[in-house]
């Protein structure tokens, strides 16, 4: 298989091959070749390397993935309260009573007080009562927390019927963080069925675990 100047990528850049030098030395005196070349070379590497990761079972899972596409949205007890220091049953509960719910409509939502204030356990229940129709998910902690602990959460129900016997790489990295804790609990979830955990990317794994041979 040659491209238009007349090499074959399969072998164009094997480590001292001939055709590399001396596509190194023209390229380095000014002579640009082909540089649909390059193109060429990059699609076969990306199918050879998709191929092998395919061969070798890897299943990869990525726990930002797990956290679904919904927005997020954060309910804060502190402007509820008098004086933002203080909750009063009475005014608390008019408070409930008229605001709108509708604005959290199929949201995530993370309820949390941001103020250093001492708040009845009811008054958390009542919120959670008043979302549980309209939000998507309800989740105690800032933002941050929040997003973690729900994690968590979609870890503990995920189905582990498809990585039982399979050579898992949990996904390392991503545009969202993950904490150690989403970690830890995919990791404990998943040891009971997978063949093997690992850590990283298919093209670069730590191993975890891996089940003994008997």
């Amino acid at each position: 298989m040659v491209d238009s100047s007349g090499v074959d990528p399969r072998t164009f850049f094997l480590p001292g091959s001939f055709e590399f030098r001396n596509y190194v030395i023209h390229w380095c005196g000014g002579i640009i070749l082909d540089l649909s070349l390059y193109h060429f070379y990059f699609r076969i590497m990306a199918e050879v390397f998709i191929n092998k990761v395919a061969e070798s079972g890897l299943v990869t899972l990525d726990l930002e993935e797990l956290g679904g596409k919904n927005e997020w949205m954060v309910f804060d007890l502190k402007p509820f309260l008098f004086m933002e220091l203080i909750l009063k049953e009475k005014d608390f509960r008019e408070a409930i009573r008229v605001h709108d719910w509708n604005q959290y409509e199929n949201k995530l939502v993370a309820v949390y007080c941001s103020a250093d204030a001492i708040i009845p356990m009811w008054a958390y229940m009542l919120v959670g009562s008043s979302l549980q129709p309209v939000a998507a998910g309800v989740v105690f902690g800032s933002l941050v927390v929040a997003k973690q602990q729900w994690l968590i959460e979609q870890v503990a129900k995920l189905d582990t019927g498809e990585f039982a016997g399979k050579r898992v790489v949990i996904k390392g990295c991503g545009d969202e963080p993950v904490s150690e804790g989403v970690y830890l609990a995919a990791t404990v979830k998943l040891r009971a069925v997978a063949k093997s955990i690992m850590y990283g990317e298919p093209c670069s794994t730590v191993p975890i675990f891996k089940q003994k041979l008997p």
